[in-house]
């Protein structure tokens, strides 16, 4: 009798143990969960920030994340830079065109975004202004442009964003043929966020599409390109591992009984 008396006794500290295990559990994976979840801005690209723009895709000027790039040109003309994009990276481009004064032009203006991958394939924006048009006496035409998360591999035929070079060009679409060569002034700066493995790929590029030739030849991110299999990824999945066996456990442990009842006899 006094053994089941402390079968019975033990049971209410077991269920607190298993309580509090299971407790523990849910706050190591959440912590890992919150980990691997919450995106870190990328560091601001170093050295001189750009004073000029390329006329081309071969004459594009390089770019790093985080740098402030400006350029003086004359209305009509293309503008070209080009910046590294690696596995996970959400980039977002914002371009702003100081006009020349208001009583020099003769109509508004139509100003247009554009960002091509290294394949020179035109990327759509998944939110922002691509295209701003400019009143008469307006002083600056602001634009931006949200790329898709860039994926570590993807099909031949799908569209997505790879790792390596990407062209952005900036330009006026639409004014008046009087204003053509008027000067202005550009500006433009990218920015990234990491989205971790949520977009990874169990495939990936040998390298990343940066062309052979040109300017672009040359770019890559200012801590070299990632190549490697790792991604957040393989956190949510210990994390998931880890709750679903201690809740397996604990389970077992508070379905289990607490022996054999007083009133039933042993079996002789």
């Amino acid at each position: 009798m006094s053994a089941l008396r402390r079968e019975r006794d033990d049971a209410p500290t077991t269920g607190r143990r298993v309580r509090r295990v299971l407790t523990a559990a849910l706050l190591v994976g959440g912590g890992l969960l919150g980990v691997a979840a919450s995106p870190s801005p990328s560091p601001s690209g170093g050295g001189e920030a750009p004073t000029e723009a390329g006329t081309a895709f071969r004459t594009a000027t390089p770019l790093q994340l985080g740098q402030a790039a400006t350029a003086d040109a004359s209305t009509g003309d293309y503008l070209y830079w080009v910046l590294p994009l690696d596995s996970g990276q959400r980039a977002t481009v914002r371009a702003s065109v100081t006009l020349p004064a208001a009583a020099g032009r003769h109509s508004a203006s139509t100003w247009q975004l554009d960002v091509y991958d290294g394949l020179r394939r035109r990327q759509p924006c998944t939110y922002g202004t691509q295209t701003g048009t400019a009143a008469k006496d307006a002083a600056t035409v602001d634009l931006s442009c949200t790329l898709r998360p860039v994926r570590s591999g993807a099909d031949q035929w799908a569209n997505d964003p790879l790792p390596g070079a990407y062209y952005i060009r900036l330009t006026v679409t639409d004014l008046a043929p009087e204003d053509l060569g008027q000067p202005v002034r550009a500006g433009l700066r990218a920015e990234a966020q990491d989205v971790g493995g949520a977009y990874a790929a169990d495939n990936a590029l040998a390298v990343p599409l940066v062309p052979g030739a040109g300017t672009a030849s040359t770019v890559e991110p200012a801590d070299g390109w990632s190549g490697t299999w790792w991604s957040d990824r393989w956190l949510w999945t210990a994390a998931g591992g880890l709750i679903a066996a201690l809740a397996g456990i604990g389970g077992y442990r508070l379905t289990r009984g607490a022996g054999r009842p007083g009133r039933v006899p042993p079996i002789a």
